[in-house]
């Protein structure tokens, strides 16, 4: 009898990998990230997750760091306050531009700031997992969108990737290179 059961969950299971669809659309894509997630990162994502659930729906207002309004960059802000423990003074999406090493698409991990340039404005949120970001959308509020769309394809410029010490973010040099702009942004 147990081994009845176990040949047809074999089966089952070798004809249910017979069925799965390889995406080559996905390849063309240039958001990668990474495809097996290093253990270390488990705790960012987790502190994404929760920031995520404790601000999902938040509307987006411009300079706000409060669950009443947040802008992007007041978002970040917060995450790397609350979340990460940095004890940063109020940031703007023009100095988290400046911040940490800059990486390509295809070295995205969760934890990483991306950065998009919309009408001459500049977005900044949070890359997840699974080609998805965290952020405060001018539209939805704090929410998570996917970069696969052709919209934040076609508006993504760069992604910076903060200081790490021992699986946790480090104080050193994450200072901002750049001076404080006046400029307005859109997060």
């Amino acid at each position: 009898m147990i081994t009845r059961a176990i040949i047809l969950v074999s089966v089952a299971a070798l004809t249910l990998t017979g069925c799965t669809h390889h995406d080559h659309d996905r390849e063309k894509n240039r958001f990668h990230g990474q495809h097996s997630l290093d253990p270390d990162l488990l705790p960012v994502i987790a502190s994404l997750h929760d920031q995520l659930h404790l601000w999902q729906g938040t509307p987006y207002h411009y300079g706000g760091t409060t669950h009443k309004g947040v802008d992007c960059s007041g978002f970040v802000w917060r995450t790397l306050r609350d979340k990460f423990n940095i004890p940063l003074d109020r940031i703007s999406t023009e100095q988290l531009i400046h911040m940490g090493e800059k990486i390509s698409p295809q070295q995205l991990q969760p934890g990483d700031l991306v950065f998009f340039r919309i009408k001459h404005e500049l977005h900044v949120g949070f890359y997840d997992t699974d080609h998805h970001f965290i952020h405060a959308s001018v539209s939805q509020g704090v929410t998570r969108s996917s970069m696969d769309t052709p919209y934040w394809q076609k508006y993504f410029i760069t992604a910076r990737r903060l200081p790490r010490v021992s699986k946790a973010f480090s104080l050193t040099s994450i200072e901002p290179s750049g001076k404080r702009a006046d400029r307005k942004t859109t997060g």
